[in-house]
């Protein structure tokens, strides 16, 4: 007996024979002929017999809504990985494919599907439970509470949207898939089915592909509009039972003709923004500006990916309606019902979900790279003069291209996506390594953006609309101006055209954010200050970059003899190692160029002062040393040393300065390094300490001669108050207090490096007839002429250590 489909489906016949055979041969049989021999199946077989493998093949192929069953992997399924399934995958729930001929069958019966309300998204769920219907008439008339002994509620759908809810919700149900090589969401088969059902049920020419006529009456009913009798409920007004709207008790209604046209455009359109947007409510995103609220929902990268998708086809579709008659009774005569979505689909449907879903994703998202495409996403948005189809002028493409007075409107009633999401930017780049390329061309993007030409004018005279004075709007009054009348469907009859500019601007501001919200200006001096902020957060990250620059042209490319001598830093345990190992001279040329050009636009923008910006250049350059270093971390002194300010642990944390990591104590009883022979160590030690304690005094003497044989001591034998004198200088105070005079230190035979070098001279010796001793001698000799030589000129050398 198969095991029962997880989804409760009371309408489901008992398992029939096809069924059987279909869910056999998924185990038998290729992916191919699987496809094929359903072709055949959807064509020769009768609506009643495909009806009852419905639920089972959708579910077969987006995967189960718990997420335990994967289905045909959709989001990983590419091209260049398994071309003859990729292929095959899109040509069967292709709009013309076999998949969608079953469902336009199967809505000729007017056939309905249960789907779980416990798996929509959280809001909408809550809604309903709460027995509240939601604003979306999407779910209008489709509640459906389950039979005596049925467990929770189920929404009532058709063919259609049964397909289309598995379709959409099955990029967050299937997120945890297993993924056994990388690929780019982009280049996915479920992409580019997403693509293909925008284009071909929100075309931006011509018309929506008809329906297929498989019934003998002709045409496919669409599905019962909403009705009169079916109050309209929403967040924050009463709320009435569901009891009174059960969906067994839904009127008869006679469709609207103009229905029939764009009924599923305006159903896929729905879905895809409940499924993909509607995660948080007002309420919820209220709730979620306290940091200590826990996230519900978090989205992925490919999440946003297939949103900005989504985005870019929406203003594409909305900038291909054709321009108004001049004559008001023309209009009314010609306009179409498909033109009349374009008019309003945009701040119908997506704009609400679409701002709190960023505002979220802008608050809780990591704090790297991976914010590239929720900014990009938001960047689509602002910018619909970008999918408009006029071109601009062959000669002036290689100029910033002015954004047209026509958009002043569009810019006026998205005024919070503007100037809101920028402060929540501008505070996100304050609190990031701009050092990093990624981050500085999120910065760059975002500041070139704004800097196009006449589009800071407009977002300066929205908020100057805003801030008009006004009588008061009633509390919550904004969501009537944006409440369609209930009979028929939501293009029926449209509310009147506002003409005051100012209260459009009120209204768009009210509804997404509350009537007591208070407004924070974008060109305000508040707003001001943080860019003043970013500019010299951007000065320090250029001179971080050039720093590591300078110092990479110093550490790279040692000579052949360098390998062979023991530096100072292996004895006194410095950290000489940059960032330069992962980021690599070409992307800190690109960061430089990204930080320098987003600096510009900002200037542009914000109209900064450009005396005001030399100073503070002048300010980071002079704040770094002379050797071009980092600088210390903030921090304060103390009798204990010095003690790091919150803002000093930021600056470490966030890789933006640091600390020169060295040793401290006593250079003879450092810990024993891993290119060290321990053994060496120890009994070297023992020999310098015992020819120290033995010749003490007359060491002593010789290093305080100024002759040339007290310089030529005081270069060979170590002076630990002036490497202790050195340390402090950048690293605190010197806690031991002892006075060590002049010493031998025998440490660097220790090392390999050193035992090394020294057996290659020996060998390359023997090859010239030189004995041992011989070549012993000569390397004596070789070395004091070297140390007479350097004695001459290295007075004020620190110490050395051999």
């Amino acid at each position: 007996m198969a095991a029962p489909v997880p989804v409760p489906l009371p309408q489901q016949q008992p398992p029939s024979f096809l069924l059987a055979t279909l869910k056999a041969d998924c185990v038998n049989k290729p992916f191919v002929q699987r496809c094929h021999d359903l072709e055949t199946v959807i064509e020769e077989f009768p609506a009643k017999e495909l009806h009852g493998i419905f639920p089972w093949l959708v579910e077969s192929i987006f995967g189960s809504l718990d997420g335990i069953i994967v289905g045909w992997n959709l989001r990983c399924l590419q091209g260049r990985t398994d071309p003859t399934k990729y292929s095959m995958a899109l040509d069967f729930l292709d709009p013309s494919g076999p998949m969608m001929k079953l469902v336009y069958k199967l809505q000729a019966e007017e056939y309905r599907y249960d789907f779980p309300v416990s798996y929509l998204p959280g809001p909408v769920k809550a809604s309903i439970q709460e027995q509240v219907l939601p604003e979306c008439s999407l779910y209008y008339n489709k509640v459906h509470f389950p039979s005596s002994g049925g467990l929770g509620l189920n929404l009532a759908l058709n063919p259609f949207e049964y397909y289309m809810f598995y379709f959409a919700i099955s990029l967050i149900t299937q997120k945890n898939s297993p993924v056994t090589h990388h690929f780019s969401p982009s280049n996915s088969a479920y992409f580019v089915l997403v693509d293909t059902y925008l284009k071909c049920f929100l075309p931006t020419e011509g018309s929506v592909l008809p329906l297929p006529s498989s019934n003998p009456g002709g045409a496919i009913p669409s599905p019962t509009p909403r009705s009169p009798a079916v109050p309209f409920t929403s967040y924050g007004m009463h709320h009435t039972s569901l009891l009174k709207r059960h969906i067994a008790h839904q009127p008869s209604v006679n469709a609207d003709p103009a229905s029939q046209e764009i009924w599923r455009s305006e159903t896929l359109l729905q879905i895809f923004v409940e499924m993909w947007l509607h995660h948080y409510s007002l309420e919820m995103y209220q709730k979620m500006q306290s940091p200590h609220v826990k996230e519900s929902f978090k989205p992925t990268e490919e999440h946003v990916l297939v949103v900005r998708l989504l985005v870019k086809h929406l203003h594409a579709f909305s900038n291909s309606l054709k321009p108004e008659p001049l004559s008001p009774s023309a209009h009314s005569h010609t306009a179409s019902p498909l033109e009349e979505f374009k008019r309003v689909v945009i701040p119908r449907f997506v704009q609400e979900k679409l701002y709190i879903f960023l505002q979220h994703c802008f608050g809780h998202w990591p704090l790297d790279a991976s914010f590239r495409a929720v900014l990009e996403m938001w960047l689509s948005y602002l910018q619909p003069w970008r999918y408009a189809p006029e071109k601009p002028p062959q000669s002036t493409e290689l100029l910033p291209r002015s954004v047209s007075e026509k958009w002043a409107a569009f810019v006026q009633e998205n005024l919070l996506m503007y100037t809101k999401l920028f402060v929540g930017f501008l505070n996100r780049a304050l609190r990031t390594d701009l050092g990093s390329p990624k981050n500085a061309l999120m910065v760059f993007r975002v500041a070139k953006v704004f800097a196009q030409p006449n589009l800071a004018e407009m977002i300066l005279k929205g908020e100057q609309l805003f801030l008009e004075p006004e009588l008061g709007i009633p509390h919550r009054q904004h969501r009537l101006f944006m409440t369609p009348t209930l009979g028929g469907t939501f293009f029926s009859s449209w509310p009147q055209t506002i003409t005051d500019a100012s209260f459009k601007v009120k209204s768009h501001v009210y509804s997404l954010e509350g009537q007591d919200f208070q407004y924070k200006q974008m060109f305000g001096p508040e707003v001001r200050n943080s860019v003043l902020k970013l500019a010299q957060v951007i000065c320090q990250a250029q001179q971080t970059a050039k720093s590591i620059s300078d110092h990479s042209a110093e550490t790279t490319g040692p000579s052949f003899f360098s390998w062979f001598r023991f530096t100072s830093s292996e004895m006194n345990g410095s950290y000489t190692g940059n960032d330069l190992d992962e980021i690599g001279q070409d992307s800190i040329k690109k960061t430089d160029e990204y930080l320098e050009k987003a600096l510009e636009y900002l200037c542009q923008i914000f109209k900064l002062n450009e005396a005001q910006l030399t100073q503070m250049m002048m300010k980071c350059g002079t704040a770094q040393d002379e050797n071009g270093k980092r600088q210390l971390p903030d921090c304060i002194e103390s009798e204990d040393g010095l003690i790091l300010t919150p803002l000093g642990r930021y600056q470490i944390i966030n890789g933006l300065r640091r600390f020169e990591v060295q040793y401290q104590g006593d250079t003879e009883l450092q810990p024993i390094r891993s290119y060290e022979n321990a053994t060496l160590v120890r009994l070297l030690f023992r020999l310098s300490s015992a020819l120290n304690e033995r010749f003490a005094d007359q060491m002593d003497a010789l290093c305080s001669r100024e002759d040339f044989v007290g310089r030529i001591c005081r270069y060979h034998l170590t002076n630990p108050q002036l490497a202790q004198k050195t340390r402090r200088g950048s690293a605190g105070r010197d806690r031991t207090g002892q006075n060590w005079g002049p010493r031998l230190s025998l440490r660097f035979l220790a090392s390999y490096r050193t035992l090394l070098s020294l057996l290659l001279i020996y060998f390359t010796a023997s090859w010239f007839h030189i004995g041992p001793v011989g070549c012993t001698f000569i390397i004596l000799i070789g070395y004091f002429l070297y140390a007479v030589i350097m004695t001459f000129f290295s007075e004020g050398w620190k110490p050395h250590e051999h």
